[in-house]
């Protein structure tokens, strides 16, 4: 199950290091690892971009522990390579590896906005928020390019319909515009998680992501022009970030966040084999300890699917991260009031065009 084999080298400037096989298909080619002339005349991995028509957008969401009721991912596969990404595994229906191919073989949905549009059209919905960056982050670096996001934000605003958005990506800021404008009707929150302050764990563990001061900068920026903003302190890794809360919640609270949530991390899936590997490479001289304390957060496995525990964890550990969790949160005046949006404006619009009845 664990990748004995791999090369013991790390590979900066990604999270998976290597691809793992794809369990939905019976036989394929996948490079493990590399060794002899290999080593250095690999070529480096360029990301491509699988455009998609897809049939559907909009998710409903069963789990009762993400808070959320629905939610929209506009891509598949995520450019900022967090290793701990619970999506991970998702990459497999898409005929993909939750591994390398993750974070470099990127499936872009160009449909989106008109799906967002014929889902409000229908008349059998009814208005309620819609999670953007449920699965990956609606603002990874494609989005520059193809606009999707605001796009959808543009549709959001245009039927009054409330959305949700968490990031780790300052581009969010481009559309500050729209933002501000679905903020004044109480149509849009946004988070931005945040694992740590230390830059040098933030480059293993999510590599091309923002860095942490310019994620705050985000919060402190929106907040700023009235756009309400909360933080995800996501993943909590037992051993490595367990003991950066405090610094984390106080910076955001000062940037003017003022909710925040966050999990433990569980390796389901692929998932568990990948991170092996990369906390054996990274963090070889604590990778024994970091995981047999992920483990007794999940009863002694590293992964957990069960509603209600999967997320915060149980046992001794888990309960000392959530009440810190907690006392740093009430020291620092964080989810102080509720977190309520807007569903009473929502209108249809058909063909640009308000109905006259």
């Amino acid at each position: 199950m664990i990748n004995q084999e791999a090369n013991d080298r790390f590979e900066k400037g990604r999270g998976a290091q290597y691809n793992p096989k794809n369990r939905f298909l019976a036989g394929e080619y996948v490079q493990e690892h590399v060794e002899g002339i290999d080593d250095w005349e690999q070529e480096v991995r360029q990301t491509a971009y699988i455009y998609d028509d897809s049939r559907t957008l909009v998710n409903k969401v069963k789990s009762p522990d993400v808070g959320m009721a629905y939610s929209a991912n506009p891509y598949q596969g995520c450019e900022h390579g967090c290793i701990y990404c619970y999506a991970r595994p998702t990459h497999e229906y898409w005929g993909y590896s939750a591994g390398l191919d993750f974070e470099s073989r990127i499936v872009v949905k160009k449909n989106a906005p008109e799906l967002l549009r014929k889902f409000f059209d229908n008349k059998n919905w009814q208005p309620a928020s819609i999670s953007l960056s449920g699965n990956t982050d609606c603002y990874q670096p494609i989005e520059r390019e193809m606009g999707i996001t605001r796009k959808l934000l543009e549709i959001c605003l245009e039927y009054r319909n409330p959305v949700g958005i968490i990031s780790k990506n300052a581009l969010i800021l481009r559309d500050l515009d729209l933002l501000q404008e679905l903020a004044a009707r109480r149509l849009v929150c946004v988070f931005s998680s945040i694992t740590s302050l230390d830059e040098t764990l933030r480059l293993k563990l999510e590599p091309r992501t923002a860095t942490y001061r310019k994620r705050l900068k985000v919060l402190e920026t929106l907040a700023g022009q009235g756009v309400p903003v909360g933080l995800m302190n996501a993943p909590i890794i037992p051993g490595l970030n367990d003991t950066h809360s405090h610094d984390v919640l106080k910076a955001a609270a000062e940037a003017g966040a003022q909710w925040a949530g966050y999990t433990i991390v569980r390796l389901n899936g692929a998932l568990e084999p990948l991170f092996h590997d990369w906390l054996h490479k990274a963090f070889p001289d604590r990778a024994k300890k970091v995981w047999n304390q992920i483990s007794e957060c999940h009863g002694g496995q590293v992964g957990d699917s069960r509603f209600g525990t999967r997320m915060a964890g149980e046992g001794p550990r888990a309960d000392i991260i959530r009440n810190q969790f907690r006392l740093f949160c009430h020291k620092f005046g964080l989810n102080k009031v509720p977190l309520e949006l807007n569903t009473q404006d929502f209108r249809r619009v058909k063909n640009g065009q308000l109905p006259l009845f």
